[in-house]
């Protein structure tokens, strides 16, 4: 079969590779469509949690062999360690990704543990679909705090989901991003767009999660307001700890999802417009992938669909 494997640090192919196989407990989708994820594009530049040679791909649906339209839900947990039995399973010890640890969805099939498919609804198609794992992200930063008037930082997938799921909860929402295309995007969905956030707000969502963001999420909760950590481009962190203090702002970290959420995401979709996806044949994937890694693309989220 045809896949974008990862193979070095930094480099991307279009090769052939063999078909996967059914392990035990697993079932073999074939992909009707793939996002390509902001975490691919920086983590191909090192090998870290990635590993060549690995299809990369962890936003996917497809089709099972019996004809069963799925979602798949990538997050792979223990179900024994500490986290799994505080019912917390997307902070799992030993958690597995598809698309990180093992093969995900960047070829035309992958085989996957049957646990973690979702039936997809006829009226949703595929590349929304693979919108459907962002939106658990977004579903569950909102777990984690909300309020009445919500600010988002940077309109990426991440942010335009968690600025869709804020509105639909009745948030007044302001998003903040530098990007004119990405800005334009917002707008057209209805959502008030500017450059960078003012004002005092509930709840900040810092979906970039770059030094300057982090700051920004802080400064702009009022008293006893939030900010919600969910993009992970750096590491560093850096600003005035005293008024967090003497203010009770509160920090809040969210990573990925619990099944519950991802279910729920499955649910909300058909509810929200997620139709800003780009869709790019897998012969023109690696090309693409590399033009988004670079910054020389406007598009705000590419789906790869396979030939």
């Amino acid at each position: 079969m045809r896949a974008l494997v990862f193979t070095a640090v930094g480099r991307v192919e279009l090769l052939d590779i063999p078909a996967p196989e059914a392990g035990p407990a697993e079932t073999v989708v074939t992909v009707k469509a793939s996002g390509i994820c902001g975490s691919e594009l920086h983590g191909f530049r090192s090998v870290g949690m990635r590993v060549p040679p690995l299809v990369m791909g962890h936003e996917f649906a497809g089709v099972t062999e019996s004809g069963d339209r799925v979602v798949i839900n990538p997050l792979l947990a223990c179900g024994t360690c500490d986290s799994c039995g505080r019912g917390a399973p997307q902070v799992c010890r030993s958690r597995e990704l598809l698309g990180v640890s093992r093969p995900g969805g960047f070829g035309q099939q992958v085989a996957v543990p049957t646990g973690a498919l979702h039936a997809l609804p006829d009226d949703i198609g595929w590349s929304t679909a693979t919108l459907i794992e962002p939106l658990a992200n977004a579903v569950h930063a909102w777990s984690q705090a909300n309020g009445e008037r919500v600010g988002v930082i940077g309109a990426g997938a991440i942010g335009l989901v968690c600025a869709l799921v804020a509105r639909h909860h009745g948030a007044e929402v302001t998003i903040a991003e530098t990007s004119h295309s990405r800005r334009a995007i917002a707008e057209s969905l209805g959502l008030a767009a500017t450059t960078a956030l003012a004002g005092e707000y509930d709840v900040v969502f810092d979906a970039v999660g770059a030094e300057p963001t982090r700051a920004a999420s802080i400064e702009r909760c009022r008293p006893a307001g939030t900010a919600v950590w969910i993009g992970l481009a750096s590491d560093d962190v850096h600003f005035a700890g005293n008024p967090l203090v003497r203010q009770e702002k509160r920090v809040v970290g969210s990573f990925a999802y619990t099944p519950a959420d991802f279910a729920a995401a499955v649910a909300l979709a058909p509810d929200l417009d997620l139709t800003w996806t780009k869709e790019v044949p897998l012969a023109q994937a690696e090309s693409v992938f590399y033009a988004l890694a670079n910054g020389d693309t406007a598009i705000a989220k590419a789906v790869i669909v396979p030939d």
